[in-house]
């Protein structure tokens, strides 16, 4: 992995068409959340599809958490559609058959020349696609669990959301000002001073 790309760095804002072979940009689906990115072998590897259907059984958790995720594998349009489809998963899959990421980031598994995959890595990212966590997956136990990612997204949660802690002195009287601004979801739903819950605020 380049060198720059390690905790506290900042990760490349790749553009790479998704699922439906649109380009896609990472920074604008990340968002202002966290994101779980998945750099994949691709279809062919069982690995992979343990990895991702175990993330899409957490996604309903993911989802409702503010959080996104995205995959970026080496597969062409078809094979990321069957992949992304086979393990049911909701999030956007990119597509770089280019080996773009795999070049630019200096990950090519050179063990595997008839496939020509990346060293499958899993790292989260806080807003700005700044590195919290990394792990290297070319061995299946270097994967992050599900409770590993829930570790990691709640110290990186903690430390990007200011009402993590409603507690927090200021916040109440912020609230009650109508200064809405620390308040995710609300900072851009409710009119200042609005009394009236917005409703549900699931991430989309």
């Amino acid at each position: 992995m380049r060198t720059d790309v390690t905790p506290g760095g900042t990760f490349p804002d790749y553009e790479l068409p998704d699922h439906e072979n649109v380009p896609r940009r990472l920074s604008e689906l990340q968002g202002d959340d966290p994101l779980i990115l998945t750099l994949a072998r691709g279809h062919y590897c069982p690995k992979e599809h343990h990895q991702h259907l175990e993330l899409a059984a957490f996604y309903p958790k993911v989802a409702v958490a503010y959080t996104k995720v995205v995959t970026i594998a080496t597969d062409e349009h078809h094979a990321l559609q069957e992949f992304r489809a086979s393990v049911g998963a909701q999030w956007p899959f990119l597509s770089d058959p280019g080996r773009i990421v795999q070049k630019d980031l200096d990950i090519q598994e050179y063990t595997d020349p008839e496939n020509d995959p990346m060293i499958p890595h899993t790292l989260v990212l806080k807003p700005g696609l700044v590195v919290h966590s990394i792990y290297n997956g070319y061995w299946f136990w270097g994967r992050p669990s599900v409770v590993d990612l829930w570790h990691d997204l709640r110290d990186a949660s903690r430390e990007i959301r200011p009402d993590w802690d409603l507690s927090v002195p200021g916040l109440r009287e912020a609230w009650d000002a109508g200064d809405l601004s620390a308040f995710h979801g609300w900072d851009k739903r409710a009119p200042a001073g609005a009394t009236t819950w917005p409703g549900p605020m699931i991430a989309p």
